[in-house]
């Protein structure tokens, strides 16, 4: 089928979806869906896939604009706050913006990340981590050529659990909490990135220091 005649097939009601589930213009969605041959999840696909490459491009520029987003969870006994940045003031005011700083407030919530990307996972503890997979792969009696092959594998699953870009995105599953900024950086057409964030819950952590369990901020406030 030519794209001539996809798109004679592509419905109002189709590239309204499509935007539903991407927040992208009725243009770049109609362009997609056409792209895709009328097959809507390809289409998310490819928004996607163009939304990271926008997004890439931006990563370079200074965002010191930003808001600060929070989520309190039903009975208030889990609260977090999360730092986000852009590069205007104008873009951090938008619901756009504003909509991806409540929703990271609340993953950050219900998830518990320990840190934000995995190059802030500090050294020693990769280390550590490493080894201890590395020596679990030998006691189970896998040979000797593969722990290490082992072992990083273990390691990518370690960072997807901890780190907060890395995490599957609580509300779609589909996409991880990095994908999710660069749509949105994609979407508002500046650089966008989690500087930090903090998540409480009552009687956590009891007698124990709060920051070397991960529940305050990656650096303390000025």
């Amino acid at each position: 089928m030519s794209q001539q005649e996809t798109a004679t097939q592509i419905s109002a009601q189709l590239v309204k979806a499509l935007r539903e589930k991407t927040g992208a213009g009725f243009s770049d969605c109609r362009s997609a869906l056409i792209e895709a041959k009328a097959d809507l999840e390809a289409a998310v696909a490819i928004l996607r896939e163009k939304g990271q490459a926008a997004a890439k491009k931006k990563e370079q520029r200074m965002a010191s604009e930003g808001a600060i987003g929070s989520y309190l969870h039903a009975g208030g006994r889990i609260a977090s706050l999360v730092e986000v940045n852009c590069e205007s003031d104008f873009v951090a005011r938008t619901d756009e913006f504003q909509r991806l700083c409540h929703d990271l407030a609340m993953h950050i919530a219900a998830l518990s990340p320990r840190y934000v990307k995995r190059e802030d996972v500090p050294s020693e503890i990769v280390e550590v981590e490493r080894a201890n997979y590395r020596e679990q792969a030998k006691a189970s009696g896998k040979p000797e050529n593969l722990l290490d092959r082992i072992a990083e594998g273990k390691m990518d699953k370690f960072f997807a659990e901890s780190c907060l870009y890395e995490q599957h995105f609580i509300k779609d599953e589909q996409m991880t909490v990095k994908d999710m900024i660069q749509q949105t950086a994609a979407k508002v057409g500046e650089n966008v990135s989690v500087r930090r964030f903090a998540r409480f819950k009552v009687g956590e952590n009891l007698g124990s220091d709060p920051a070397a369990a991960g529940e305050q901020p990656s650096e303390p406030a000025a």
